[in-house]
């Protein structure tokens, strides 16, 4: 006999991520409208979001080569995304959000000042 089992949780739906996504590709829409020439600083005033994106594309590549290679798979992170890499490590959250936000505001600046200059 086969049985399906189901959750009986109430399924919720985090508005803020739909939010983030559409903003995102409203910035990037907007930065190919005129041309590509807002793209470059685009990207510069959005470091720390492509730094989480990074982390977990090299730890999912690394795991996977390691894993073909040697049988094990290896991870350069302790867990990505690199905030939860931080957070491993022993840094507490208050710190972790600190210092994003602090680079965050620092590529920003670089990210207006590209664009200007």
């Amino acid at each position: 006999q086969s049985r399906i089992y189901t959750r009986s949780e109430r399924l919720t739906l985090s508005f803020f991520q739909s939010g983030s996504l559409s903003l995102g590709a409203a910035l990037g829409a907007t930065a190919a409208a005129f041309g590509g020439g807002a793209t470059f600083p685009l990207f510069v005033s959005t470091l720390v979001f492509v730094a989480e994106v990074v982390s977990v594309i090299l730890q999912v590549g690394w795991f996977k080569i390691t894993k073909k290679s040697t049988g094990k798979g290896e991870r350069l992170f302790r867990m990505a995304p690199l905030h939860h890499h931080l957070e491993l490590g022993g840094w507490g959250e208050v710190r972790v959000v600190a210092t994003m936000c602090a680079f965050g505001a620092l590529a920003a600046v670089l990210g207006v000042a590209v664009a200007i200059g």
